[in-house]
Parts: C-alpha cells; sequence; structure tokens
C-alpha cells in the first residue's frame, strides 16, 4: 500500500506543505503521496485515532488552530516540541503510537548553520514577536548560545516567555515600539559578532499591518531575517538589501522545517542538490 502523510488545519486550503512534500516525493520516485486534510477543533480526536489505526500513515503536519490542541492525543513528546509548548509534525512509529516533535526551530535555524557553526565573541539576536513561531525561533536561539532581545507589544509577555525557556538567561525585553523609532546608539567593534534580526512576527504580511522598525537598531554586519511568506520579498528585507545587509527569507524557514519532517515521514532526505531552486519556483508562481 502507498506511505502517505498529509497536513491538517482550519483552515488548510492555503498551505504549501502538499507542493513541497510532492516534489520531494517526485524526485526521489517514491510510492508515496501528501496530501492536506480539513480538519475542525471537534473532530482532531477521532481524526488522531483513526490516523494512529492506519500503518499506511506515516504522521502530519500541524498547522492553525490545533499546534497546542493535539498534544494531550499523543502518545510522547519530543523534549524540543516538550519546551517549546507546540506540537507542528506528529510521527505515527511501528506500534501506532503518536510522537510529537517542532520541526519549526530546525527549520529556521538551518540557513544559519554555516554562521552557527564559527566561532564568536558574543551571539545576539534581536526577535520581534511573541506569538507561537517566535516561541519556537527563540528556543532554537538559545540553543546555539544567543542572547536574546525579545520585542512585543506586551513586554510583560516577552518577559514571562524568556523566563520560562531560559530561567536565569542574561536576555532583555522591549516594546516593539521601541524599534519603530531612531536610536543614537553607538555600536562598538562588532567584528567576531553575530547579529541577527528576526521579523517572527505577521506585520508586514499580506492582510496585516505594516512592521514599523527603523534600522538604526541593526548593528553593523547583521543578518535580516524575515519568516513572512507573503510576499516573500518584504519592505525589512528589501530595505536590508539596500543597505547592504545580508538577509534570510521565509521560505527557507518553510522548506527548512519540511525537509525535517520529510525525513521522519519516510525514512530518507529530501532531494536538495539544486539549493532548493526548483522548489522556490514551484512555491512563488
Amino acid at each position: 500500500m502507498t506511505r502517505y502523510a498529509e497536513v491538517i488545519g482550519d483552515p488548510i486550503a492555503q498551505s504549501k506543505s502538499p507542493a513541497i512534500h510532492m516534489h520531494w516525493i517526485e524526485g526521489l520516485g517514491l510510492d508515496a503521496r501528501y496530501d492536506r486534510q480539513l480538519v475542525k477543533a471537534e473532530q482532531l480526536g477521532d481524526y488522531l485515532a483513526r490516523r494512529a489505526a492506519d500503518s499506511d500513515w506515516a504522521g502530519c503536519n500541524i498547522t492553525m488552530p490545533h499546534k497546542l490542541a493535539v498534544m494531550p492525543h499523543l502518545s510522547r513528546l519530543d523534549p524540543l516540541a516538550e519546551r517549546i509548548g507546540a506540537v507542528n509534525t506528529i510521527v505515527r512509529e511501528n506500534d501506532g503510537s503518536l510522537t510529537g516533535y517542532n520541526t519549526d526551530a530546525a527549520g529556521f535555524l538551518e540557513p544559519l548553520g554555516a554562521e552557527l557553526d564559527k566561532q564568536h565573541y558574543f551571539r545576539m539576536a534581536r526577535v520581534l514577536g511573541t506569538g507561537g513561531a517566535a516561541r519556537a525561533i527563540v528556543a532554537g536561539l538559545l540553543e546555539h548560545g544567543i542572547t536574546v532581545v525579545l520585542a512585543g507589544r506586551n513586554p510583560d509577555k516577552a518577559r514571562a516567555m524568556l523566563d520560562e525557556l531560559d530561567p536565569g538567561g542574561q536576555h532583555h525585553v522591549a516594546p516593539l515600539a521601541h524599534f519603530a523609532e531612531p536610536t543614537d546608539f553607538a555600536f562598538d567593534d562588532r567584528e567576531g559578532c553575530f547579529d541577527l534580526v528576526v521579523n517572527a512576527s505577521p506585520l508586514g504580511m499580506q492582510g496585516q499591518p505594516p512592521l514599523d522598525f527603523d534600522f538604526s537598531h541593526v548593528p553593523p554586519g547583521s543578518i535580516v531575517y524575515d519568516i513572512v511568506t507573503a510576499p516573500l520579498e518584504t519592505p525589512l528585507l528589501k530595505e536590508a538589501r539596500a543597505r547592504g545587509f545580508r538577509t534570510i527569507d521565509g521560505l527557507s524557514m518553510l522548506i527548512g522545517q519540511a525537509a525535517v519532517a520529510f525525513e521522519k515521514f519516510f525514512g530518507v532526505a529530501p532531494p536538495r542538490d539544486d539549493g532548493d531552486a526548483a522548489l522556490r519556483r514551484i512555491l512563488t508562481q
């Protein structure tokens, strides 16, 4: 029988996951498929019970609004998913049990791998946003010894997140509006340091308010990373490039987290020899 995985959520029609996974399945010639499935909140328990009994089902990716709601229905949680407090990937084990993972942190970090393999005198990330994506990103950054400045509309929420993820850590919080106003802060010599600015909020996304951000807050040599995928070329990234900063777009995280899930579902790494160029063309058509 054909092995299959899928993405679930409500709504689900907008998900790019089927296009990503089917591109890889076809590239490898696997006898497999990847679907999308509309699952409403009241259907979640029954859906997972039925799928757990199906030996052809490899697992599923989870999109909103189920990343927290699935957790009580799982047999076990990967430690990172437990720490983040959200699941975006479920894998059916051979005995029918269900394991929950969060691949967002790994997907976010993937394009930073070469930089994070280097030795630095100091590592700092300015992260804008305090939602679920930001929580996964911060958890991933903390595992690499990065000092975090977390900005949100509610600084108390930002402080609570940092205190939970890294009790006693020397991290900082700021109101989001702080980064909208110019600063005359004189950055020191940043040679040998790693600086990252991340928009982990929906601001700047189609249908959302713009991200109000002043580039006087960006240290020299920083990488500017925006996880928004629509539009892919956000105003933040456009201005960053114009100012000579290195940039990373939202497809990098989307594809990276999918690659981790794909290997868990199908037991083989996806084909990415072209640096995801063909897949990017598909996703941006």
